[in-house]
């Protein structure tokens, strides 16, 4: 009896470290809750608004310059609890020489991009001991750093925004040894993702080869394999009211927020129910090899284009060398549109 009471509360308190960071990613960063500072300010608690509002336009810069990563917040033993109710695990193929710089390019989107996070947002998986005295950077969306006390949350974990500045920042400001970490596909890739499903939206996604052309940084691609199983992703049929409903909600999302809205579901808070919890099924993302890259101030498109085709090349052995050890079948192929 003890025996399973210990079990229960593992997977208990699993739950609960994964179900505190879904509002974090969704909420937080998909609809206008950053105005609440500002409705405060005609409320009783003003004064926290305006020392909250203050203190963001002081430290406006911050999070485009690194932030401020905390060891203490990556170690938080929140995040264990976090891996292993996938579980999650980060495969290392190649070293990564702290004497170079690197964009991470990461795929399939999935919908929340979870690997990504345990992996390279916090010590979980144990990325400072995989790759010695290299620092990882998670690229997100910008809004998420517009609201007070979460962008302190997210920038402990070396998280900061996807922006260009942002990122060029880091890859030539603060020397070498350092890898930006970036989910090409973007919420357009998550309308793609299906349990099954190895797509991803990535012919036209160039910035980042240009962005390592103009900074000299090594490219490296990855594939969390597992991201698109833990969410079912519902299209409803053309002609019903549900589709109707569905694709109105889907375009005024894309409008007003400039975001794509997924309908997902998962499993609720205890195994075989219904909810927007992830399923338990395993992420594992494996990192290959790194492709150098020249430093050119201002590449033209073919040179753009050369490389882009370099790197999905890449990806496609990356793919292939490992998507039978991590449960996808022989006959899957990488479908890159």
């Amino acid at each position: 009896m003890a025996f399973f009471s210990r079990l229960d509360l593992q997977e208990g308190l699993q739950t609960l470290s994964v179900l505190q960071w879904i509002p974090v990613y969704i909420f937080l960063g998909a609809i206008p809750i950053l105005l609440i500072p500002y409705f405060l300010l005609f409320s009783k608690f003003w004064s926290l608004a305006v020392l909250s509002l203050t203190w963001l336009a002081y430290d406006w810069n911050t999070h485009s310059q690194g932030g401020r990563r905390s060891a203490w917040v990556r170690n938080w033993t929140l995040w264990k609890y976090f891996q292993n109710y996938f579980p999650i695990k980060l495969v290392k193929t190649h070293d990564l020489s702290p004497k170079h710089n690197y964009i991470i390019a990461n795929h399939p989107h999935g919908v929340l991009s979870l690997g990504v996070f345990i992996n390279f947002a916090t010590e979980a998986t144990g990325i400072a001991r995989i790759f010695p005295s290299i620092t990882p950077f998670v690229g997100t969306l910008e809004g998420i750093f517009w609201i007070p006390i979460v962008r302190e949350y997210v920038m402990s974990m070396g998280v900061c925004p996807v922006s260009r500045s942002a990122l060029k920042y880091l890859l030539t400001q603060k020397g070498s040894g350092n890898a930006v970490v970036v989910v090409v596909g973007g919420a357009t890739e998550a309308l793609l993702c299906r349990p099954g499903t190895s797509t991803l939206f990535l012919k036209q996604r160039k910035g980042f080869v240009k962005l390592a052309l103009k900074t000299g940084a090594y490219l490296v691609p990855s594939y969390s394999f597992g991201e698109n199983e833990v969410f079912n992703q519902e299209t409803f049929p053309e002609g019903t009211w549900l589709r109707f409903f569905q694709k109105t909600l889907q375009d005024t999302v894309k409008k007003i927020l400039g975001l794509n809205f997924c309908t997902f579901h998962g499993r609720g808070f205890t195994r075989g129910s219904w909810g927007f919890l992830p399923f338990n099924r395993p992420i594992t993302t494996v990192v290959g090899e790194p492709l150098p890259i020249p430093k050119i101030e201002r590449p033209n498109q073919k040179t753009v284009d050369k490389y882009h085709a370099l790197y999905i090349s890449a990806l496609r052995k990356l793919f292939d060398q490992h998507k039978v050890e991590y449960g996808l079948p022989e006959t899957q192929e990488l479908t890159i549109i």
